[in-house]
């Protein structure tokens, strides 16, 4: 509330939101935290994969009962995702489990599902096209409310196998399919067809998407929960560890092209060489999770227990609540994401000072208390 009582005016953002599997349970905090704040208000939402499923269950939620409503539907998406988990061949090994280790890349269902999906394609390997997932989502999501939100803009991004190009559906395109189209990794599920047309997970175009909000969105402010790392030091050795950095690598390779387009478009418009008034000078902000999963492997990822899940949403909500507390003054005003830290040193933006702060205090707090798995509070 302001000092005179009335309410404060929101500040409009738009929310970018990567895909990571499980993983994707770390953005559901962060929605979370951000939703409970009431400061801010989404404009515009641009997911991939997980990042899909959970912009349809905001937007779901807000048709429902607005920002608790938005809230409530968010979590029963992933404690519906943590029910179908429960079937999973791919479970911890006990002794994970006494040592708090939420990896899962030594256990025989673990080794068996990794090589059943580099030896076997889908079409053989999954003859009905079974995906627990989309029963998840289909049982979670009405997405006739998804498509008649008027709240926010979405925007879903799939790869179209034949062309290799992204396709980005919006608003009353949104269903089912285009999610699931969204969340298809190919050594997984079959691709998703729509009118005719095979799609396969939109990471590999964009991860997520962020030029749909250049020329639609509200606001020129730009929210990127990223769970996927940039930067891993070291050189992986293994192979699951050189096929996973090679994983990383392929999912940001879209966003990283995006942030070369904005740093472009700024360093024309802080020469004068672009109107501001025609183009947009987007304010780069960001919530990773890289401090928060230095110790996760990429196998966590298909980890789908809802111990898990509450711990990554536990770890959004921190992330989010220290975002807020070193950022939320400069929505609307500065960019708090240099992007010349995420590009190669022969290109360096021109913009303003920036803070990009790292895990804050309370992801630190976090971390150090919760290393063990703690008691589940709620049962799914």
């Amino acid at each position: 509330m302001a000092d005179n009582g009335k309410a404060e005016e929101k500040k409009k953002i738009n929310v970018a939101l990567q895909g990571g599997g499980s993983h994707g349970a770390f953005s559901w905090g962060v929605l979370d935290r951000l939703l409970e704040d009431g400061r801010l208000e989404i404009a515009a939402i641009s997911g991939t994969s997980a990042g899909a499923m959970n912009a349809v269950a905001l937007a779901d939620g807000f048709v429902r009962g607005g920002t608790e409503g938005a809230r409530e539907r968010l979590e029963a998406l992933w404690r519906s995702v943590a029910r179908k988990g429960r079937f999973s061949p791919v479970q911890r090994a006990p002794w994970d489990v006494l040592w708090g280790n939420w990896s899962i890349e030594n256990t025989p269902g673990y080794v068996w599902f990794d090589t059943m999906s580099r030896v076997f394609s889908p079409y053989v390997a999954n003859p009905l096209g079974l995906n627990p997932l989309a029963e998840a989502v289909a049982h979670e999501i009405d997405f006739r409310n998804v498509r008649a939100c008027k709240s926010m803009q979405l925007f879903i991004s799939a790869t179209n196998v034949e062309t290799g190009q992204l396709r980005v559906f919006s608003d009353g395109e949104i269903d089912l399919d285009t999610v699931m189209a969204s969340a298809c990794l190919p050594q997984i599920f079959r691709a998703v067809e729509i009118d005719g047309v095979p799609y396969w997970d939109g990471g590999y175009g964009g991860n997520p998407a962020l030029f749909p909000f250049f020329k639609a969105a509200e606001s020129d402010d730009v929210l990127l929960v990223q769970i996927n790392p940039v930067v891993r030091e070291g050189t992986p050795k293994t192979a699951n560890e050189i096929q996973n950095r090679v994983d990383e690598i392929t999912f940001n390779a879209g966003l990283l092209r995006e942030f070369r387009s904005i740093a472009f478009v700024k360093e024309l418009i802080a020469a004068d060489r672009l109107p501001h008034g025609e183009y947009r000078d987007i304010r780069m902000h960001r919530i990773d999770a890289d401090d928060a999963f230095k110790d996760l492997s990429a196998s966590s990822k298909v980890n789908a227990e809802w111990a898990f899940l509450e711990y990554l949403c536990d770890l959004g909500r921190t992330a989010a609540s220290d975002w807020l507390e070193t950022n939320y003054e400069a929505v609307g005003k500065s960019a708090t994401l240099d992007l010349s830290g995420e590009l190669d040193d022969g290109y360096k933006p021109v913009q303003g000072p920036v803070r990009t702060p790292k895990a804050g205090n309370r992801v630190r707090e976090f971390l150090a208390t919760r290393r063990k798995p703690a008691a589940v509070r709620r049962q799914a």
